[in-house]
């Protein structure tokens, strides 16, 4: 019998339009790993909240949710407790307790198990999760990614066979994100727990599952192993394709533009001889050698002028020797930092957690006062004194916590808030806040309140607040994190119109494929200055590791491809006949 089995589910929140979940019917088998993906909004959370009995929303709903064969809302508390764990997208809001050993020890303690019991789990799970060196830490001084294991291990210490995450990386970094799905996979694969997980970060987690439910306007339109996903959602042309196929793995991306299932060579086969599409970088580069039929290159030298090196005529950003630390005793986070911006372009500051770059930006917009240095901003310098002219007028800031923005209880307010001193009409305005709405693509949220929404949903109301000051330079500090792979493209038609009107984006970032495709000049950022800096295809062309998935797949043949779509269209030129 399945773990968890979904006939004819049709549900709709009170006073909405339409049904957020439509007719969907869907097997878990136990043990099985699922990967739920689509656009925000398409249902995920709605449907993974069905299956937790005290999670699930109000509404109108019809059809069954089964567990074991019982309706999940009929399950008596301790097995609903027990049997299902969830973890959802802000870690936070799952946290209770003061100390990391007593939030584990909080569910166990609650279901009445001895001292004894509870002493053995707690060490078990601590154990597995290699939490020894922060055991009787305070939950106040975790990090982002601790507080999420945290929340897992919490979970996992009740012993569940069904783990639900909903998004539970939206609001990490790459590295703790990349950490915390390596420990979900070995949870599924180690202990047989059965994984759901709702996620838009891809490239990592595709190739952990064993089948991708794809949902779109609150329905099932895929349930395949990962590689048949790719190839339904790739279709047979460009026209054809889903826009769900935009945020699967390049190499998935690749290997559907160059033929998908057509392909006859260089496909693995499993055991029981059914050929299968690759789905890392790894299968992705064995491919290739089995169709390609040029050489590999010798060695990669990069030849291409570093711009870092060039002058900048009337740079609308200059930063100059700025050093910076924030306590006496504490190093140097900034280190002589030497950094130029040009007027109109989209600047992308990239490196690893700590080395710097969110204190770069917190200094430009003079959040921060740095110790020595000097820092000019359209022709102004930045200090004390001149603050009142350049913040909010000339300079603005989307910090990386989006709620720092929000003061107000609806969306719409939120957004009206920043047009307050604004000379303008009430009727003025109103237009002004009913187009940020729909740019950000949050209209049928603008009754929710901002603490409500999800964490790329906040992303874009902070965004959109923060557009609708007009300002002249948009300093973004992570600005995609939590964004679905559709609205990352819509958000670089905005930057690209924000560019045309002459406005300067200067980026912090993670997310090495948006900048490689959409940046202008990219930055490597370490040890609190920039070592290296240029075009965007020459920036990544040049780095063996800091780099795009695609350009490492293909490097060994062609180390200048950048992009998956320049990368398929360069193997559908060299493929053997």
């Amino acid at each position: 019998m399945a773990s968890i089995q979904i006939r004819n589910l049709t549900f709709k929140y009170p006073l909405a339009d339409k049904p957020a979940l439509e007719n969907i019917n869907l097997d878990v088998e136990s043990s099985e790993f699922i990967v739920l993906c689509g656009k925000s909004g398409c249902g995920k959370s709605t449907l993974l909240r069905q299956m937790k009995k005290n999670l699930i929303p109000y509404g109108e709903k019809d059809g069954q949710v089964l567990y074991q064969g019982i309706e999940i809302s009929e399950l008596n508390d301790r097995k609903s407790t027990t049997d299902i764990g969830f973890v959802q997208q802000n870690p936070d809001n799952q946290l209770v307790t003061d100390k990391v050993w007593h939030e584990l020890a909080f569910g166990l303690e609650s279901l009445g198990l001895d001292n004894q019991s509870i002493r053995r789990r707690v060490a078990e799970m601590a154990s597995f999760f290699d939490m020894q060196t922060w055991f009787r830490k305070s939950v106040s001084e975790l990090s982002g990614g601790q507080k999420q294991l945290l929340n897992l291990a919490s979970v996992m210490v009740m012993q569940p066979k069904v783990l639900i995450l909903d998004e539970p990386t939206s609001q990490l970094d790459p590295i703790a994100a990349e950490e915390f799905l390596k420990t979900v996979y070995k949870i599924n694969r180690d202990l047989g727990t059965t994984v759901i997980i709702s996620e838009h970060r891809l490239e990592d987690l595709i190739p952990m599952a064993d089948r991708v439910v794809v949902m779109d306007k609150g329905k099932v339109i895929s349930a395949a192993t990962p590689w048949k996903t790719g190839d339904f959602l790739g279709g047979k042309n460009v026209e054809e394709r889903h826009p769900m196929f935009y945020g699967m793995p390049s190499v998935m991306k690749i290997f559907s533009a160059c033929g998908g299932s057509e392909m006859k060579k260089g496909l693995y086969r499993t055991g029981d001889g059914k050929k299968i599409a690759p789905l890392t970088i790894r299968d992705g580069r064995l491919w290739l050698e089995a169709i390609l039929e040029v050489p590999k290159e010798e060695e990669h030298i990069c030849n291409k002028k570093d711009e870092y090196t060039e002058k900048i005529e009337n740079p609308i950003i200059s930063i100059k020797d700025l050093w910076f630390q924030y306590e006496k005793n504490s190093g140097q986070v900034l280190r002589g930092l030497n950094l130029e911006v040009k007027k109109g372009e989209l600047f992308c500051l990239m490196g690893g957690n700590g080395a710097g770059k969110s204190t770069t930006l917190k200094t430009v917009a003079g959040i921060v006062k740095p110790q020595r240095g000097t820092i000019t901003v359209d022709g102004i310098k930045v200090c004390k004194e001149n603050n009142d002219k350049i913040a909010g007028k000339i300079l603005a800031m989307v910090p990386q916590n989006p709620q720092a923005l929000f003061t107000e209880i609806t969306v719409e307010e939120e957004l009206a808030e920043a047009l307050y001193f604004r000379k303008m009409t009430a009727e003025e305005k109103a237009i002004k806040v009913e187009e940020m709405l729909e740019t950000m693509e949050i209209g049928h949220l603008r009754k929710s309140h901002p603490y409500d929404l999800s964490g790329g949903e906040q992303q874009r109301l902070a965004l959109g607040k923060i557009l609708l000051l007009e300002p002249k330079i948009l300093l973004l500090d992570e600005p995609t994190k939590g964004l679905d792979p559709f609205f990352k493209i819509t958000l670089a038609g905005i930057f690209e119109k924000l560019k045309k009107q002459g406005v300067t984006l200067f980026m912090v970032s993670h997310d090495v494929e948006f900048c490689a495709e959409y940046g202008d000049r990219c930055a490597m950022f370490f040890d609190g200055d920039v070592v290296s800096a240029g075009e965007a295809r020459a920036f990544f062309a040049g780095n063996s590791f800091y780099t795009t998935t695609a350009n490492r797949i293909v490097r060994q043949w062609n180390s200048e491809l950048v992009t998956w779509e320049e990368v398929a269209a360069w193997v559908e030129q060299n493929m053997t006949p």
